[in-house]
């Protein structure tokens, strides 16, 4: 049985994906990895076969009958986790911009704290390396914003593709059905969380990472982006309406 597992989904990734990089991760004593190949066209599934089958039974993949997005890969991915009763289930993006050793100072903080939800943050600050190309980051803090507005918590970066989560009868719950939203998923899914009976926003924590380095070949466009904005509209009035139903 797994503390940690970690949902790594994965579309036509056959040429991003590493091995090396994701070895310190299945070689941790807490951490195991779950791939999705989400209904990839090129060669990502042979070579998931080939890195799973390196890692000493400590990483193993499924796949999806047909593209489905990344965030019903992520959903699909920590349901299927779920079955084997882990303590705590994640994800993270199969081209690792959140590097090996950040993703262990996740797995660190969420077990030091005991929080609900850790979620990686890409703080420009003095002495990380955090390199995201200026479209990116600026269309980010405008959706960042947003997402925070939405959600009602001051949150900095809800879209870092690195979040670990402890198993609750509530999160549970959130993964219960599929989001609406294919890029705005990580956003519905900690508003799920915050609409609860019992609200966990005092147990979810940022931790700023040391390091995010946006990887080319990336599947987020412009277009993505702006979908993403007006997803966010969608998923605020939602949120809203289970908040007004609370008793």
């Amino acid at each position: 049985m797994p503390k940690v597992l970690i949902v790594v989904p994965c579309y036509n990734e056959a040429a991003r994906l590493s091995a090396p990089g994701f070895a310190p991760l299945w070689q941790h004593a807490l951490v195991e990895l779950l791939f999705v190949d989400d209904g990839s066209q090129d060669d990502t599934a042979r070579v998931l076969r080939s890195l799973c089958e390196t890692s000493a039974g400590r990483a193993s993949h499924i796949s999806l009958a047909k593209n489905q997005g990344k965030g019903e890969a992520v959903r699909q991915g920590m349901l299927h986790a779920l079955e084997r009763a882990p303590e705590v289930v994640g994800y993270i993006d199969a081209d690792l911009s959140t590097p090996a050793s950040e993703v262990l100072r996740l797995v660190d903080a969420i077990q030091q704290t005991r929080a609900a939800a850790v979620i990686a943050s890409r703080v420009v600050h003095l002495g990380a390396n955090i390199r995201r190309r200026p479209w990116r980051h600026y269309l980010g803090r405008v959706f960042a914003t947003a997402a925070s507005i939405t959600l009602g918590v001051p949150v900095y970066d809800t879209q870092c593709g690195a979040k670990l989560f402890r198993v609750t009868p509530t999160l549970r719950e959130a993964l219960r059905t599929p989001f609406a939203s294919r890029w705005a998923f990580d956003v519905e899914l900690l508003g799920r969380l915050l609409a609860a009976k019992q609200a966990v926003d005092a147990r979810l924590i940022e931790v700023p990472i040391r390091e995010w380095i946006d990887a080319p070949g990336s599947k987020l466009g412009a277009g993505s982006m702006v979908r993403a904005g007006l997803d966010l509209v969608s998923i605020g009035i939602r949120l809203r309406r289970q908040r007004d139903r609370k008793p």
